[in-house]
């Protein structure tokens, strides 16, 4: 399988996530807006794990830029990977409906801690293909840091969920920020690798 092939199928998986989780929002049963407003929570929902399936998106298309060529690994990390986002829509939808009660918020979180950790073991797969001194490698090492820093706030956030659930809530935002700032140095150096079509090392 070529590289072209596993992005095309990751953003199909992606997109459909992103259409299942916008048909789980339930059409009133009235035309009055205080029917549509009741749904604020499931809104709310839908809204931030768009942006979190977008996010990861973005941050996918730049990991696959880095990987030099398809192994069964990293097919089967991949793989995980959108298992563990496709159980967005269900925590979603869950938590939305009941308005952000505890054992919600703690399933959405364990669903954010496994994404991070599906994550890390695509990026582990696609670094085994990098020397030791590549640019590109060491651009890579450093999202390390985004994907503990998002682990931790997950796990953080199942505790405080019976207690501050708020804060769980802050702490999603948290990590989604986190990824959301540009990785510039991964940017650059896969602009300028294939600008100058240097073999990614």
């Amino acid at each position: 399988m070529n590289k072209a092939r596993l992005e095309a199928f990751s953003d199909g998986v992606m997109a459909i996530i992103i259409t299942i989780m916008v048909l789980e929002i339930k059409v009133p049963e009235t035309v009055s807006w205080q029917a549509l407003f009741q749904l604020w929570p499931v809104f709310i929902s839908y809204l931030f794990s768009f942006a979190v399936v977008g996010i990861y998106w973005g941050n996918h298309h730049h990991l696959l830029q880095a990987m030099r060529y398809t192994t069964g690994k990293i097919i089967l990390a991949n793989l995980l990977l959108l298992f563990c986002l496709s159980l967005l829509p269900f925590a979603t939808a869950w938590m939305g409906e009941h308005q952000f009660a505890p054992n919600t918020i703690v399933l959405y979180a364990l669903v954010f801690m496994a994404c991070a950790l599906a994550w890390a073991v695509l990026q582990a797969q696609i670094l085994c293909q990098l020397q030791e001194d590549s640019s590109i490698r060491l651009a890579l090492e450093k999202l390390k840091v985004k994907g503990w820093i998002s682990f931790s706030c997950a796990l953080l956030a199942i505790p405080l969920a019976y207690y501050l659930p708020f804060v769980s809530g802050v702490l999603f935002v948290v990590q989604a920020v986190i990824w959301l700032i540009p990785a510039r140095q991964l940017e650059k150096v896969l602009h300028d690798a294939q600008h100058l079509n240097i073999p990614k090392k």
